[in-house]
């Protein structure tokens, strides 16, 4: 058991592919069972995945250089710049690639001993924190989306409760609220976010 602890906290190609079988565990378990289960998205599995395979081969490989923390502060600052620039790109999904960011990060330096024990634990708690997240406190949250809607004077404040029920039977959603976001006067259009309990989440 001390020899295998031994490799586990050496920077030697045994210990890094024992690293990054534990690394892609937690991610499956993050990206498909927890994600998945919740959002029923699979647009970000792609980039999920390779995402934290990338980061953790970085940081694994340039571990034997003395850098590692500034490494690690330098892709979290570039993934700060890039933000994944797309409409469709949500607050949770953004939390996720935080998440698998930070798992690839921490697996691939933390030497927390005892060695096993110690990366078990931390990407334990990981796991525990987001499942715990997602079914329980979030478990009566509504999900939302941004919509073009052409009718201006339906967004005064005194037809907000027609204005739901025409957007409920609009998009086919139970929507129990909504917020304008943009209001385009020239094109006759705003850009309304509107939030409903989305029943496909189980």
């Amino acid at each position: 058991m001390e020899t295998f602890n031994s490799i586990v906290t050496e920077l030697s190609l045994a210990s890094i592919m024992m690293r990054f079988a534990l690394n892609m565990t937690v991610l499956f378990i993050l990206i498909r069972l927890i994600y998945y289960r919740n959002t029923k998205k699979e647009d970000y599995f792609f980039s999920f995945f390779l995402i934290g395979i990338i980061i953790f081969l970085i940081c694994a490989f340039l571990g034997t250089i003395d850098i590692k923390l500034g490494v690690a502060l330098g892709l979290f600052a570039v993934f700060s710049i890039l933000r994944f620039r797309t409409v469709s790109y949500s607050v949770k999904d953004m939390t996720y690639t935080f998440i698998v960011i930070g798992v690839s990060v921490i697996n691939a330096y933390a030497n927390i001993p005892p060695p096993i024990l110690g990366a078990i634990s931390t990407n334990f708690i990981i796991v525990v924190a987001v499942w715990l997240l997602e079914n329980f406190l979030q478990k009566n949250g509504l999900s939302s989306m941004v919509v073009i809607y052409n009718k201006l004077e339906m967004l005064h404040p005194s037809s907000r409760q027609d204005l739901l029920k025409e957007l409920s039977q609009q998009t086919g959603l139970p929507i129990k609220k909504c917020r304008v976001r943009k209001i385009d006067i020239g094109k006759g259009n705003a850009e309304v976010e509107i939030f409903f309990k989305d029943s496909t989440a189980s």
